[in-house]
């Protein structure tokens, strides 16, 4: 079992990368393989809505992230780290993930996700609620954890120092350890499951 961890961050030894290393320590505890991306100096370009990626199987632009989409495959779950900006994630991780999302031409239903943010002060409930959206909206399971999952701080210092905020981040991963074992254990006796054919209804024809 393994779980692949991105590093929204530019930092690759700050806040976030800090609260991911621990996230990753208590997962290897529990049996779980882990890799962490650090993706927040890569140059990655927003989607452009030209649907190659139907045709390919991947996206037009061939960077980190169509390497991430075959990571991800062998995964059984992705954690998506990012520091706070104006209340929003890193753009460059915006740009990865919804590349990411929209171009994955296999089934991400039941792998799971969880997002993990930091702030100096303020504006990580908002971007913690925008990652989770990228996972719900692929039918994967969102973990939880004692409190939302994000750490306070400025430095790596101030973070080592939110003991509370680390103390999340290992909840979040015994609870993520605890969800990918269980449905590991569920395939084997309730998959596969019933699907329908999605529906797409557009209002704006009139019909």
């Amino acid at each position: 079992m393994k779980v692949l961890l991105i590093n929204g961050s530019p930092h690759n030894d700050g806040c976030i990368k800090t609260a991911l290393n621990e996230v990753s320590k208590t997962l290897n505890e529990e049996e779980i393989e882990t890799e962490i991306v650090d993706i927040g100096n890569e140059n990655i370009r927003g989607c452009i809505d030209c649907k190659k990626c139907r045709e390919l199987g991947k996206c037009v632009f061939n960077d980190l992230v169509n390497e991430l989409v075959l990571k991800l495959k062998d995964c059984d779950g992705l954690v998506v780290g990012s520091p706070v900006y104006f209340s929003n994630a890193n753009g460059t991780l915006l740009n990865l993930l919804t590349r990411m999302f929209y171009s994955c031409n296999y089934d991400l239903s039941f792998k799971v996700g969880a997002s993990v943010v930091s702030a100096r002060r303020a504006g990580c409930s908002s971007t913690f609620d925008q990652l989770n959206k990228f996972f719900t909206i692929r039918n994967m399971p969102v973990v939880s954890s004692q409190y939302w999952n994000n750490v306070h701080g400025y430095t790596k210092e101030d973070t080592l120092n939110d003991f509370e905020g680390l103390q999340t981040m290992r909840v979040l991963a015994r609870n993520m350890a605890f969800l990918i074992k269980s449905i590991a254990l569920g395939k084997e006796k309730y998959f596969p499951l019933k699907k329908e054919n999605k529906v797409l209804t557009n209002f704006m024809d009139g019909k």
